[in-house]
């Protein structure tokens, strides 16, 4: 009897302890979620409008292009799946004929024989092979399952200009690069462009969205559009790019109510900063953009868009977006210290592996940061890793989440943390 006790007290614990239980973290009571009451002081950037050249000179730069600029050894980098334990959606292991079946398919025999500039049509997924199925870590660990899809490499927005380098063997898939990324993209949702096209479409006159998840239509609906959308302005109208039957491209001029865009770059200032914060704060996380949200550097992507400035799209090589400060030896107090010191709030971001945030000033002489978050990772029953899932953008401290009773303080966020970036010190 003591035994069968002893037994339902242990299995009572156990799966207590290793339930999800996704409880609100404090910072979210604590600090306010308005963007606003953290814009204090006047802000402007330097040299906005030289930045903003760059960033147009990215944009097109594949429609100036013969070949695209990755080598084959880059393109074909997510083969190394093949070598680990993956599964898909349905949680069973990924198989060598999976593996083989999409890298076959992939065609890279034919890596930068097919090449031709492209547009991209509607917003579309990049993926790592040429399929839609799902394809993930160990989906029993907490942090390798759903959302965390390894096959989607990124979100791409309509009207990105794109160079094709060529087609799957099934012709359902082309393979392209992008200003920011490339991958694996529908034949439906491309459309092929010649010198007239892009002669039309570079009005060198330009527009952004700055409404997110905004309905655009001509005569019928077109695209749920996300802010940060570039449209070329021709008078009073936006272009946006459409296809034929015989998948070219062609000018829609469409329009759009004035209060949902504006002229870029848009001027970098408190008023212009609180628009695009709203827009952006409390927005579902969408690992890789999937379903149309965004992941931590998504966000800080598209925060920067309407205002001309370019960052890269992963969170690493956002750290050579402008100064980088490397925290080499110090501790989480002096790291603090450091931020408060020199970071410049709405112009600084924190790096971590894997992670950045947006720093936006303190409050009781805490740093705070606005991120796209999936939630604060935890210790539950025999020490076995866990999620207090956040799913969402969201400002906190730096330390969030530390209140939990089962948080993982072993390496917590602000141990992680090893620099910050400072954009208008490029």
């Amino acid at each position: 009897m003591k035994k069968n006790l002893f037994l339902l007290i242990f299995i009572t614990i156990f799966f207590t302890a290793c339930s999800q239980k996704n409880i609100p973290i404090k910072d979210l009571e604590n600090y306010s979620q308005e963007p606003k009451d953290y814009l204090n002081k006047d802000l402007s950037f330097k040299n906005q409008k030289n930045y903003n050249q760059d960033f147009y000179k990215n944009y097109f730069k594949v429609w100036e292009q013969d070949t695209l600029l990755i080598d084959k050894k880059s393109a074909t980098w997510g083969f190394k799946y093949k070598k680990r334990a993956m599964y898909l959606q349905n949680f069973s292991k990924a198989s060598s004929t999976w593996f083989n079946k999409h890298i076959e398919n992939s065609n890279f025999e034919e890596f930068n024989k097919q090449v031709k500039k492209a547009i991209v049509i509607r917003n579309s997924n990049l993926k790592v092979f040429p399929t839609n199925e799902m394809m993930f870590y160990n989906p029993n660990n907490a942090g390798q399952g759903f959302p965390f899809d390894y096959n989607q490499n990124s979100y791409i927005k309509i009207n990105t200009p794109i160079l094709v380098s060529h087609f799957s063997k099934d012709k359902a898939w082309v393979f392209v690069e992008s200003y920011f990324a490339y991958g694996w993209l529908k034949i439906d949702d491309i459309a092929f462009v010649d010198k007239k096209f892009i002669d039309s479409f570079k009005t060198k006159n330009y527009s952004t969205i700055i409404k997110d998840k905004l309905n655009i239509y001509d005569e019928y609906f077109i695209e749920k559009v996300q802010l940060g959308t570039i449209l070329p302005k021709y008078k009073n109208k936006y272009i946006v790019a459409k296809k034929d039957q015989k998948h070219n491209a062609y000018l829609k001029f469409i329009d759009i109510a004035k209060e949902n865009i504006t002229d870029k770059p848009l001027e970098f200032n408190n008023v212009n900063l609180e628009k695009i914060a709203k827009e952006l704060i409390d927005e579902q996380y969408g690992w890789g953009g999937i379903f149309g949200f965004r992941d931590c550097s998504s966000f800080t992507q598209d925060f920067f868009i309407a205002f001309g400035i370019n960052l890269d799209r992963n969170s690493r090589k956002q750290t050579t977006n402008g100064k980088y400060y490397k925290f080499e030896n110090l501790s989480n107090k002096q790291k603090k210290e450091f931020i408060l010191k020199y970071a410049k709030p709405f112009k600084t971001l924190v790096y971590l592996y894997g992670h950045i945030m947006l720093y936006i000033g303190e409050k009781n002489n805490e740093p705070l940061v606005m991120h796209n978050v999936w939630g604060v990772k935890t210790r539950v029953f025999f020490n076995t890793k866990g999620r207090n899932i956040i799913g969402k953008s969201v400002i906190t401290t730096l330390e969030f989440g530390k209140e939990l009773q089962n948080y993982d303080d072993t390496k917590n966020t602000l141990d992680r943390i090893e620099g910050i970036v400072i954009l208008d010190e490029k």
